[in-house]
């Protein structure tokens, strides 16, 4: 496994450890792989951890098959693979609704499965969306760049925003939802909002339309817990229309949109943003702007 990437014109000089660690978030172990091995060159030449690199250098890190574990991942569809964004290192993909993000078991067909198709290799999964929920996903096409997105995230440098239809009329128009959520302990599928314990979760809220008895709102996550929007809403007594576990009023699915997707390139650090569609989410909108205007 071998990438050079081209360091922007931006870029501040600065030591080959120091891009490894605060730029590129370069995990330690795979540090000592390219430190012990000399496995990273800078215009070509072999580079010490303490050499300065620049803008518009090239820089290039080499990995032995040995350095990671091979996945075996069985083929998708391919034309299953709706494809936002993609570039040597990551793929973002719209997933429709009803389906899963990854398997369970080594034979189970998902989206993973799908976009590896696409891809022609493994690709590995950096965040999930439900089964019901459709939208803006985001895969890494390396064990390279994997943990690198995986601490991006963490570190919230990955922006989220879900548009949602659900029920009710909202009095405030942008609020913030800070509640631990915690287990159902009736019910395992199900997750509730706690007063003790738990995980911590915020949610921020903003009112994108008003329809009578039901809103479209956009919501970002700080925190990124099982079901988070779904519980956040519900408890407040704005339950996501179509959800089969929340109670959410009867739809033809959940109305849980991932609809953009905002990061910077792990290397290159150029701004990504994409913008997912969802074809049943633009049709509940115009029946619901026809209604509105008969009414």
């Amino acid at each position: 496994m071998k990438f050079t990437i081209l360091l922007p014109i931006s870029f501040s000089e600065m030591s080959v450890e120091t891009l490894l660690t605060t730029q590129w978030l370069v995990p330690k172990k795979q540090r000592h792989f390219l430190r012990t091995k000399h496995h990273i060159l800078v215009n070509g030449t072999v580079a010490r951890f303490e050499d300065l690199v620049h803008s518009a250098d090239q820089v290039t890190v080499i990995f032995d098959d040995s350095d990671f574990p091979n996945k075996k991942l069985v083929f998708g569809d391919k034309n299953l693979a709706d494809v936002l964004y993609e570039d040597t290192h990551l793929i973002i993909v719209n997933k429709p609704e009803n389906m899963k993000t990854h398997g369970n078991s080594d034979g189970e067909i998902a989206l993973q499965n799908h976009v590896s198709a696409f891809c022609g290799t493994p690709v590995f999964v950096v965040h999930r969306l439900d089964f019901e929920t459709s939208g803006a996903v985001l895969f890494a096409k390396n064990q390279f760049v994997l943990p690198i997105l995986d601490a991006m995230l963490r570190e919230r440098q990955i922006h989220r925003t879900y548009h949602a239809f659900c029920a009710g009329y909202f009095s405030e128009k942008s609020f913030t939802i800070d509640q631990n959520i915690g287990t159902d302990r009736h019910d395992k599928k199900r997750r509730l909002v706690v007063s003790r314990g738990g995980q911590h979760a915020v949610t921020h809220v903003r009112v994108l339309a008003d329809f009578s008895a039901e809103s479209l709102v956009a919501c970002q996550l700080d925190t990124g817990r099982t079901h988070q929007i779904r519980v956040h809403l519900s408890s407040c007594g704005h339950a996501i229309l179509g959800d089969p576990i929340y109670r959410g009023s009867s739809c033809s699915r959940l109305m849980l949109h991932a609809k953009h997707l905002q990061l910077r390139h792990p290397f290159t650090k150029e701004k990504i943003y994409v913008s997912a569609d969802s074809e049943s989410f633009a049709q509940v909108m115009s029946a619901q702007k026809r209604r509105q205007k008969q009414g």
